[in-house]
């Protein structure tokens, strides 16, 4: 049986989508994982069926959206028999005008983290193992220092800055209002707060059997691949850990006020983000629960 309904996580690397995903898979309704290859195969098909290839040429355009249509209900009725499916992948925030129009009410999750910890993320990753040339590097320029490994990663076009410049095409863009973006801190120190936000977001009944301190997820093969140990490990207790950066102050401040998603005047996206005074989660969910976007 395929899925009833398509949902969608996306945002940034190392801000909690792996996590999100661990979370709302212990609802039995739910399915969600790490980055999936619905988004690539979805691609290929779209790229093979657009002007400059023979194929396009032989097919009428409503052809088009059905047969992406049935890439994706087949892709997810062969990976669960569960309700509701969440695909993650990074790209997802590039294409909402394509979701909108393939899947109506479909709503996107975008996960989020100040850029200066997700390069310090990131970096602690590629310390944690020197004998491991990792593939987020193309080349050894790149990988040499930390200085060229976090100026090739927050280019418009790799791992950091590609999804950034995504969020924010999709924050400002005309889909915005089905996209909430999750910031990492709040959902580490307040998950069941909110997760509930989340099930307000998408219009689904909270499930009571979520459980904060017993979590599962790895990916162990997959992270082995790539050359980086741990990048979808999720730790069985939700919890954030504060922690003093290891990238050099000039570096460091190099990355920040890059989080636009905290001032909404120009945008209709929904947001969990911490508020100026700190963490309030009661407040915010009023905030939120008032703003109509819901």
């Amino acid at each position: 049986m395929a899925p009833e309904k398509f949902h969608f996580i996306s945002g940034l690397p190392r801000s909690g989508s792996t996590l999100l995903a661990a979370l709302l898979r212990q609802n039995p309704r739910f399915h969600a994982a790490m980055s999936s290859a619905l988004a690539p195969l979805i691609n290929a098909n779209l790229d093979i069926m657009s002007s400059g290839h023979e194929v396009s040429l032989l097919m009428a355009p409503e052809q088009r959206p059905e047969i992406l249509r049935s890439v994706a209900r087949t892709f997810c009725q062969t990976s669960t028999d569960r309700e509701i499916f969440f695909d993650t992948n990074r790209s997802w925030c590039a294409k909402m005008p394509l979701i909108s129009d393939l899947f109506p009410g479909a709503k996107v999750i975008a996960c989020v983290r100040d850029v200066p910890w997700i390069l310090d993320s990131l970096e602690r990753l590629f310390r944690r193992n020197p004998y491991e040339n990792t593939r987020l590097f193309g080349n050894d320029g790149e990988r040499a220092t930390v200085y060229s490994r976090m100026e090739s990663l927050a280019r418009h076009n790799r791992l950091v800055g590609y999804p950034w410049t995504a969020l924010k095409e999709a924050f400002y863009g005309e889909q915005a209002k089905d996209l909430l973006v999750v910031d990492y801190e709040i959902l580490a120190k307040s998950p069941e707060k909110t997760l509930r936000l989340i099930y307000k977001f998408i219009d689904e009944p909270w499930y009571d059997g979520h459980d904060f301190d017993n979590v599962e997820y790895d990916a162990p093969k997959f992270d082995e691949a790539l050359g980086v140990d741990g990048l979808h490990r999720v730790r069985p207790k939700v919890a954030f850990q504060a922690r003093k950066t290891i990238l050099p102050p000039d570096l460091f401040h190099k990355f920040e006020n890059m989080d636009f998603w905290k001032d909404t005047s120009g945008s209709a996206a929904s947001v969990i983000v911490p508020t100026q005074n700190g963490l309030n989660p009661a407040d915010l969910a009023k905030k939120l629960s008032n703003s109509g976007n819901f």
